[in-house]
């Protein structure tokens, strides 16, 4: 069983995410390959493509949206995420026991205590009926039903308990940070795609992992017992700490010498949220900068294929800030790297901050 070096798993992980070189694919093609993308705030995942395919523009994934190819909704570990509509159709009745366990827990029980699961869901699809509504109108009707009850909070429960997708304009480029104006219309689903599957995708994505990595990224528990079913097919090795990989058989894994590009990540980006332990891609100190808690994970970028500090954009400029002093060439780059995004994020001007 062969031993792979923190290095070694960087280059893996930033090939198969497309970052360690620009990809001629399309961006349904990418968004497959990477199963997912989240989308709490629907700009970030723009950002993502713009720095995995190469020439991307909005309306690449614009079109998409409007199209129904791709759709948003809550996915992996119940967060709202961007997927391929065929892809969704099957992932989630897989994925659903995590976003019930979600729909269950106290924040939602002080809004449905004493009210029967199944009928709740039952009256959120009979009020939707198969279009595209506002949700506040979706909570208005449903607390209009429930004198007395969270509104919000019952909606918010159906989101969870049932396929429900939120509208193009919703998921489309626009206003940075949340949207306040959200349509849901609910959808038919599929039969669930198997667990042994959804580990292949994992690992063509996020490989070589272990099986916590996978539990940690698609929110499911159990999964042991899954990969042991597939041990014929999947190749096995060990981490610098001796714990136990696998990925698939006919994976490649590139030389851990081969160069790696900078590229800034946006906020929420997967390649940064993909395993249990990150410490492939960042280390443990600056984890706690770009996941400060609150369930926020900040812009980020990468020199030679590690987090080495955190970016945003506001009024126009660029602010690019450094965790620890950069090389003369990784800042030219950096920089270079940040006036093209300029033009595609709304930007004027690039900044360096100190710490």
């Amino acid at each position: 069983m062969t031993t792979l070096s923190l290095r070694a798993l960087n280059r893996a992980l930033l090939q198969r995410q497309f970052l360690l070189a620009r990809t001629d694919e399309t961006p349904q093609a990418v968004l497959a390959r990477l199963v997912a993308m989240q989308a709490q705030e629907p700009n970030w995942p723009f950002v993502g493509l713009w720095s995995r395919i190469r020439d991307f523009e909005h309306a690449g994934l614009t079109n998409l949206l409007a199209d129904g190819r791709v759709v948003r909704s809550g996915l992996l570990r119940s967060t709202q995420h961007l997927a391929v509509a065929g892809d969704f159709r099957r992932f989630r009745p897989l994925l659903q026991p995590v976003l019930d366990r979600t729909a269950s827990t106290a924040h939602f029980r002080r809004g449905n205590a004493g009210l029967d699961t199944g009928e709740l869901v039952a009256a959120g699809l009979r009020i939707l009926g198969g279009h595209a509504m506002p949700r506040r109108e979706l909570a208005r009707r449903l607390a209009a039903e429930h004198p007395g009850r969270d509104g919000r909070l019952l909606a918010a429960e159906v989101e969870l308990r049932a396929a429900v997708v939120h509208d193009p304009a919703t998921a489309g480029w626009g206003a940075w940070g949340t949207r306040s104006a959200v349509s849901v219309t609910a959808v038919g689903v599929g039969a669930p795609a198997s667990a042994q599957e959804l580990v292949r995708r994992y690992l063509a994505a996020f490989g070589p992992a272990s099986v916590k990595d996978v539990q940690a990224w698609s929110g499911l528990t159990r999964l042991g017992e899954i990969v042991e079913t597939m041990r014929g097919e999947l190749r096995r090795h060990r981490d610098p700490h001796g714990r136990e990989l696998v990925d698939l058989a006919g994976a490649e894994l590139p030389d851990p010498d081969t160069p790696a590009p900078v590229r800034l990540l946006p906020g929420f980006d997967n390649v940064l949220l993909g395993h249990a332990d990150r410490t492939r891609i960042i280390s443990d100190e600056d984890r706690k900068r770009i996941m400060p808690g609150r369930a926020l994970v900040r812009p980020a970028f990468l020199v030679d294929g590690r987090v080495h500090g955190s970016w945003s954009l506001s009024g126009g400029e660029l602010r690019l800030t450094p965790f620890r002093p950069l090389p003369a060439a990784a800042r030219a780059a950096l920089e270079e790297e940040a006036q093209r995004l300029l033009p595609f994020a709304g930007g004027e001007s690039v900044f360096f901050e100190s710490r």
